[in-house]
């Protein structure tokens, strides 16, 4: 038996928010296949939201969901080329055609229902671009180029100028139109030849707006307000705690799930409807096309993340209490008051950003990982950067990962103290600095600079910012790593140097961070030139891709 039939073989169309939670489970091509495979699929189809089937349509693909689509009332087929037919403010004139090609069926009646459900106005512009009228009145020696078809008083000469599978489709249609109504059919063709093809796109546009208004989408004005800043107040739960890998930080509870749980199917359809406009908002205010599939599920993720981090503050990370949140607390401020604790770490950052050394240039003072999150937070819409290399930054989700980025936050903070105070305390004599290196901080990286500084501490002792003489790399060896079996070891001497060395540059208040940046330098080091210096070979170059070097004497 079906899914969506319930035991005694009644439908579920007449109960929606039934039927969506009972086909939510399954993947979109299983869920059309559901629906068709229902005793009556006409009135189950028609009783999903458009908007749902268009998304499921998108994921399968025409092709292969056009049975879904004949079933479709107009009103359904409508909703489908208003969100799958535009781009922007322009209307796709070859995917209005092959969603017109996926509607028609069996029975003209049903198509010509779903043709004559769009706005006039989509049909003029879909044959004006792809016909040329001639008035055999007018020019009776006309000879078209293309395929013809003569309306049956013989006055027109209609030549298509498509070809193949839009040929036949857009003849087909015209036909259609002239055995329902020959006279109406007549007037449309003499309209196609005055109509202004700009004036017929506007109208039709305004007409969409509107229904995409109807469908929850609204206006970006009000879309906007969604994202604004609100206080989100403090919470009396423990603070979170730290630490772990991507993979830990995965392992999440969901607020938003574990607090529907605890709703009633009322409480709940509610809330899913009051999402559902949320993230049609999110949706509108990104500049997204609700007729996006990929766009529509980034946003909706998004929406959840920012719900789900609104739910665990409000809570105190209390899951118990999700359910009250969300009873007592409109969706729409808690995803505000999600976002909004993003935008006070937005908000630190841009103050970093704006410290007299936090950037030469374009280009961060920060080490790599520090640098990717400030940059990540910097964006329109803060993110969270991950640990991983080459990964985009994705939406906060926990409190946990808000409060790790406050502390990257911080650390960022006080590198731009140490690498500032290194460089010489003023952005001159920083730029002047760099210059040593030859290359733009860019192509250098703040690492490798680092890197170079810590390795002349512990060859001269002083805190030198420049390229280390490929000269005194044996030196560095003895001065670095222990003459002890494999694996290489670093002298703690060298930590000790370099650290002493460096401090005498910072304040105190930076010199944990300056002791962080060090080990992590150290480590990098002995990764590097460990193996060589213990075998006493020369060193390759491919083991100085971490440390800028220079042939000739120290600088």
């Amino acid at each position: 038996m079906s899914d969506v039939s319930k035991g005694n073989g009644k439908s579920l169309a007449l109960d929606p928010a039934e039927l969506r939670r009972r086909l939510s489970p399954l993947a979109p091509r299983a869920r059309l296949d559901a629906l068709l495979d229902s005793p009556d699929a006409r009135e189950v189809v028609q009783s999903i939201p458009a908007e749902d089937l268009y998304l499921d349509i998108a994921d399968v693909g025409l092709a292969d969901a056009a049975d879904v689509v004949r079933l479709a009332s107009p009103v359904q087929f409508r909703s489908f080329v208003d969100l799958g037919a535009w781009k922007r403010d322009g209307i796709e004139v070859h995917e209005l055609t092959t969603w017109l090609r996926a509607a028609r069926g069996d029975d003209q009646e049903e198509f010509l229902a779903k043709v004559h459900g769009l706005d006039l106005e989509l049909l003029e512009v879909l044959l004006r671009s792809s016909t040329v009228i001639h008035d055999r009145e007018e020019n009776p020696d006309a000879h078209p180029k293309g395929p013809t078809l003569e309306t049956p008083e013989g006055k027109y000469l209609i030549e298509f100028t498509v070809e193949g599978p839009e040929l036949s489709a857009l003849r087909a249609l015209v036909s259609d139109l002239i055995a329902e109504d020959p006279f109406q059919t007549s007037r449309l063709i003499e309209a196609l030849r005055w109509e202004i093809p700009s004036e017929l796109e506007e109208a039709a546009h305004r007409f969409r707006a509107a229904r995409l208004a109807d469908l929850g989408f609204p206006p970006l004005e009000q879309a906007a307000s969604l994202f604004a800043f609100v206080d989100p107040g403090s919470t009396s739960g423990p603070p979170p705690a730290v630490g772990g890998s991507e993979l830990a930080l995965a392992d999440r509870l969901d607020f938003l799930e574990a607090g529907a749980k605890d709703l009633t199917q009322q409480e709940r359809a509610r809330v899913e409807e009051q999402l559902r406009y949320i993230a049609n908002s999110a949706l509108v205010a990104e500049g997204a096309e609700p007729g996006d599939p990929e766009a529509v599920r980034m946003i909706t993720q998004a929406t959840r993340d920012y719900l789900g981090l609104g739910i665990e503050h409000l809570s105190g990370g209390d899951a118990a209490k999700a359910g009250a949140v969300l009873r007592e607390q409109h969706p729409r401020r808690i995803f505000q008051i999600g976002f909004s604790l993003t935008l006070k770490l937005k908000f630190e950052a841009d103050r970093l950003s704006k410290k007299p050394l936090a950037r030469i240039g374009n280009d961060y003072l920060l080490l790599p990982e520090e640098a990717e999150v400030v940059a990540a937070l910097r964006r329109r819409r803060p993110l969270r950067a991950l640990r991983v290399e080459g990964a985009e930054p994705v939406t906060f989700r926990s409190l946990r990962e808000l409060e790790l980025t406050r502390q990257a936050l911080a650390h960022a903070a006080s590198q731009t103290d140490v690498l500032g105070a290194l460089l010489g305390g003023t952005p001159d004599q920083a730029r002047n600095a760099l210059e040593r290196f030859g290359v733009p901080l860019a192509e250098l990286g703040v690492d490798r600079l680092f890197n170079a500084v810590v390795a002349n501490a512990i060859l001269h002792g002083e805190a030198r910012v420049s390229p280390v003489s490929r000269r005194l790399l044996p030196l560095l060896c003895e001065r670095l790593i222990e003459r002890s079996p494999a694996p290489p070891r670093l002298r703690t001497s060298a930590a000790e140097q370099a650290f002493a060395t460096l401090a005498r540059q910072v304040e105190a208040k930076s010199r944990a961070e300056l002791g962080r940046m060090v080990d992590q330098s150290l480590a990098v080091l002995l990764s590097d030139l460990g193996p060589a210096c213990l075998s006493g070979q020369e060193i390759p170059r491919e083991a100085m891709a971490n440390l800028p070097t220079i042939d000739g004497p120290a600088l």
